[in-house]
């Protein structure tokens, strides 16, 4: 038998309440938000198995542009001139080449819109993975990303990682389209411990970004996401 997204369809290992407060950071190859008492909130709502699907789509949005946001901070820049109406001169940064958006469907198609309200006219890919529940083997079954991909900086969207299967195998179709690692930056909202070692360790170039490193994440997201539940 087969699922879709199998990050998020497998629940891992209990833990204690001291375990979930560890800081996985100093030894995790990867770059979390600065935890403020707003972004605290907006995960508080997305676990609620009280709140409401409009109150969980609202801060889950929210919560997706903000490591959008993160993510945009890491494409590289250049700095340009441009005269402003008055006729003065203004040094500021302008992107240094092209980015793209890719989802892994259909979780990661959350975070499209997203993206889009950050860079108005990004091309943006998808990637749809199936994996086999008993073998626990990734099986592409559909890929189309922009053609010049080689050339971009890939923001790979993926909210809930746990085991980080798919992800790789994300990237290996990335690898095939000849997109170098060290340009692909991996946007998640939550992620587990697990996970993160997993990528680090197939692929120490990839760049990751979450909002919230915790050995039990989310699981419902998708469901809630899209009023599937």
């Amino acid at each position: 038998m087969s699922n879709l997204d199998l990050d998020t369809s497998r629940t891992p290992s209990p833990t204690t309440e001291a375990e979930s407060k560890l800081d996985y950071s100093a030894e995790l190859d990867v770059q979390v938000l600065s935890l403020t008492d707003q972004i605290r909130r907006l995960q508080t709502i997305i676990r609620d198995i009280q709140s409401s699907r409009s109150d969980f789509v609202f801060s889950a949005d929210r919560l997706i542009r903000l490591v959008v946001e993160e993510g945009l901070n890491q494409l590289p820049y250049k700095e340009t001139t441009v005269v402003t109406p008055n006729g003065v001169e203004y040094k500021g940064l302008a992107f240094q080449k092209g980015s793209c958006g890719v989802s892994i469907i259909r979780s990661g198609e959350a975070m499209e819109q997203g993206l889009r309200d950050c860079c108005r006219s990004i091309r943006i890919g998808k990637i749809l993975i199936q994996t086999d529940e008993d073998t626990r083997k990734a099986q592409v079954y559909y890929a189309k990303v922009p053609p010049d991909v080689e050339k971009r900086t890939v923001l790979l969207m993926y909210p809930i990682l746990t085991h980080g299967l798919t992800v790789i195998e994300a990237v290996k179709v990335l690898l095939e389209h000849n997109v170098q690692l060290e340009n692909i930056i991996l946007l998640t909202l939550f992620a587990t411990p697990c996970g993160i070692r997993a990528i680090n360790k197939a692929y120490p170039e990839i760049r990751i970004n979450t909002s919230e490193i915790h050995p039990t994440p989310p699981l419902h997201f998708c469901k809630k996401y899209f009023g599937t539940d």
